[in-house]
């Protein structure tokens, strides 16, 4: 990962940091004594943010995936961001997500570096709408640098989505950390005449085909890129952090009176590397009792 310049009021506080001798945190007691206890020690609370555009392809009218038939009997396919590609709707959304995780995430990975950090641990990364800007969204990025006390350093700044305490058991076992992957995808389904009559008020207790299919298509999607991103790390696995599934409704571009159903599926995860081939199962790490 090239490490970009960091914004001069990044460089102020990281300066300031570094003249007071102090080091701040994002972890708890608990997680301090697994770090500790293992050879690593906070450097200090690292970050990167980033505001992105999704520019005016993101308002350009989305195919819904209707299909017109003879006398209204036309029918629905799911349409993901990966068939619409990075120049229109979805597809933008979507690229967007990975530039913008990219641009924080190189940030904090260089702040942790200025402090002599050998990588970040429990990173929160909150995409949320950047108020006051329709299409702008705000990418955040927060962890901890820790660096080992040993001689032994990695060849580049990792980030983990890992607690302290599970990093700890982590390098135990022996695995380490490379770097916080993603995959995203969205798709959208028109609510035809079939899914129409299986969610309808007087419909038997029955599985809605066309949504089974909008969810399961756009998962599989998203898995396809989490592992893509997984093998640019080049690391043996990957551990899941979460998988976040949302559903909402729409109004179709195409017709006034009809409706969509849009999906959006993000899972994020920390792929890990083995270190060494034989090691023993970790041991239980010591509790601080107060």
């Amino acid at each position: 990962m090239v490490q970009p310049q960091l914004p001069p009021a990044a460089m102020a506080r990281l300066g300031q940091a570094r003249q007071a001798g102090t080091w701040t945190s994002s972890l708890s007691v608990g997680e301090f004594a697994g770090l500790r206890a293992i050879g690593f020690e906070p450097v200090g609370q690292v970050m990167g943010s980033t505001v992105h555009n999704l520019g005016w392809w993101y308002g350009a009218r989305v195919d819904c995936g209707y299909r017109s038939g003879l006398f209204g009997s036309g029918a629905a396919v799911t349409v993901t961001s990966g068939m619409q590609g990075a120049w229109g709707g979805y597809g933008t959304y979507v690229d967007t997500l990975y530039r913008a995780r990219h641009t924080a995430m190189s940030r904090m990975a260089a702040e942790c570096a200025a402090l002599g950090g050998d990588g970040v641990v429990a990173v929160e990364l909150t995409i949320a709408p950047f108020q006051g800007a329709s299409h702008h969204l705000e990418f955040q990025a927060v962890g901890t640098a820790v660096r080992a006390v040993g001689p032994v350093r990695p060849g580049r700044v990792f980030l983990s989505h890992l607690s302290g305490q599970d990093f700890a058991k982590l390098i135990q076992a022996g695995w380490v950390p490379v770097d916080l992957v993603m995959g995203a995808s969205v798709g959208v389904r028109h609510d035809d005449w079939r899914t129409g009559w299986s969610t309808g008020t007087f419909a038997p207790a029955q599985e809605v085909m066309g949504w089974t299919e909008l969810v399961s298509v756009t998962r599989h999607e998203a898995r396809g890129h989490f592992l893509s991103d997984t093998a640019r790390t080049g690391a043996d696995g990957v551990v899941v952090s979460g998988i976040d599934l949302r559903v909402r409704e729409r109004e179709c571009s195409y017709n006034d009176h009809q409706h969509d159903h849009v999906v959006e599926t993000t899972i994020i995860g920390t792929a890990v590397a083995e270190f060494r081939t034989s090691h023993h199962p970790p041991s239980s790490l010591t509790i601080m009792r107060l």
